[in-house]
């Protein structure tokens, strides 16, 4: 967990890094007398808010993310890892899809718990469905807050 949040900060470092000189060219761009730079300018200046918000969100995404992960470990109810895999490293997908199952039933017993939520998000994750496990992380966040 450390090792990824050293990139993780390292990555944000970069962006604000990219940001500080997207506003600055901005700056340089918005002074010049062309229309075309100053359109330019213009449109460096609005891209780092843009990036900032996104770092925001998915800090706080990932924060939250892990304060349940955290809250489900000292439950003993995070899911355990014991899926079969490739000799990369990968899991097998048949094995993720047959795991599946079991929690989306737990999530359609029990659709306001966010636990379930959450453990079918670590099941998606491992059938390889990243953009759907980042959504029931999502459900499970904003299920946890409504508590």
């Amino acid at each position: 967990m450390t090792k990824t949040k050293i990139w993780v900060g390292l990555i944000a470092l970069l962006l604000v890094f990219y940001m500080v000189v997207m506003l600055q060219r901005s700056v340089v761009l918005l002074q010049d007398p062309d229309w075309v730079a100053k359109g330019l300018g213009a449109a460096y200046l609005v891209l780092p808010f843009i990036g900032a918000w996104a770092l925001v969100r998915e800090l706080m995404f990932g924060a939250r993310m892990e304060r349940l992960a955290k809250i489900l470990e000292s439950e003993g109810g995070l899911p355990v890892d014991e899926l079969p895999r490739t000799p990369g490293g990968r899991i097998v997908r048949e094995a993720a899809d047959a795991e599946f199952a079991k929690y989306r039933a737990e999530v359609e017993a029990a659709p306001k718990d966010w636990r379930n939520w959450f453990r079918l998000s670590c099941a998606y994750d491992a059938s390889g469905d990243r953009t759907r496990a980042r959504k029931a992380m999502r459900d499970a966040i904003a299920l946890y807050r409504q508590d």
